[in-house]
Parts: C-alpha cells; structure tokens; sequence
C-alpha cells in the first residue's frame, strides 16, 4: 500500500502506479523510480538508479536457474518472480530437497506477485481518494522503505560506517546534482569501496 500512495504522492496516476509494479516487480527499484521522478529527476536517473538496484534479482537468478531448472516461457515468469522474498524461501527448503525448493519459490513467488500488486491498486486509489496526500507525510514512505530495505544488510562496523558516509554524501550532493544523481554517486562509492576490500 505504501508504494501505490507514495507513487500518487510523487505525481504517478493510478494506472502508471499499477504497470510500474507489474512489470517492475521489484520494491527497492520502485521505490526507486518513485523517489527520484517525485524529486524533479529525469527519467534516465530514475531508471539508472533502479537498474543499479535491480541488479540483485539478476545475480539471484544465477543462483536459482540450477534449482528451477526452467526453459522458454517458464523462464520468463521464474525471472519476474525472482526476488528477496522468493529466492530466501527457496533457498531456506534446500535441506528438505529440491521439490521444496521449487514449491518454495513458486509460491512464495507468485504469493508476493498477487498481493504486492492488488496492494498497490488500494495504496495508488486510496491515495487518490484522500487528495493531496503530501499533508499526511506518506511522501516519507519512499526513504522509510529504502531504510527499511538497508538496515538488516547493515550487520557490521564497516557496513554501517559506509552506509552513513554514504548517506552523508547524498545530502550533501542533492542541492548540488540533478536528482537521483547523489544516489548513483553513493551506490559507485559503495561498489569501489566493496571491491577494494
């Protein structure tokens, strides 16, 4: 619910709201698009900021191509429904074998697809019910979602100093750079960071 209000918030109709979910499929990336075109950002930053995020699906899809084992359409839709949610089921039946896995994340897969998407339609009509919801401060769901996301990865003393230097930076870039760009910039410190270490 908080994607389909956030989205009327930052200026996304009911429909737009609707298809980013369905074909995107992916919360942190949506958010994504969501905050960065509700910021002023151009559409190249907003789909640039969400690829970078979107990049954890693909590597997920490496992991559970040999479990799934799926060819022509099949792959298609495994792909759409690759996401945390899935690809953690999955993986957490792997010592009850492979048909657990498979039920794992096609279930928890589709499960997530359905209600993640009639969600959305209730947050994006209940948003535009309630008028300007900007009033109500449901334009925070975006970073309180992004926060939510990036808090349980912050298991470190080293992760959590980068991730404040790293949101340090964004502050300090946004009056700067266009919007989304701060975010970009955080995510290629963090990728030099990680590689060096």
């Amino acid at each position: 619910m908080a994607f389909g209000a956030a989205a009327v918030a930052n200026g996304f109709s009911v429909l737009q709201a609707c298809l980013l979910s369905l074909l995107t499929f992916s919360g942190a990336s949506q958010f994504a698009v969501v905050g960065v075109i509700g910021a002023g950002g151009s559409a190249i930053s907003a789909i640039a900021t969400a690829s970078l995020l979107g990049t954890r699906n693909a590597l997920y899809g490496v992991i559970m191509a040999p479990h799934l084992n799926v060819r022509g359409f099949k792959r298609v839709v495994a792909a759409q429904v690759t996401i945390d949610e899935s690809t953690g089921v999955a993986l957490g039946q792997e010592q009850r074998g492979i048909d657990a896995v498979k039920k794992g994340f096609w279930y928890t897969g589709f499960g997530v697809f359905v209600f993640w998407n009639l969600f959305t339609l209730a947050g994006a009509l209940g948003a535009q019910a309630m008028g300007d919801i900007r009033a109500f401060g449901l334009d925070s769901a975006v970073p309180a979602a992004f926060l939510g996301l990036v808090w349980p990865r912050l298991t470190g003393k080293f992760e959590r100093i980068l991730a404040v230097s790293c949101a340090l930076f964004a502050i300090a870039m946004t009056p700067i750079l266009p919007a989304g760009l701060p975010i970009i910039a955080t995510a290629f410190i963090a990728i030099v960071i990680g590689m060096k270490r």
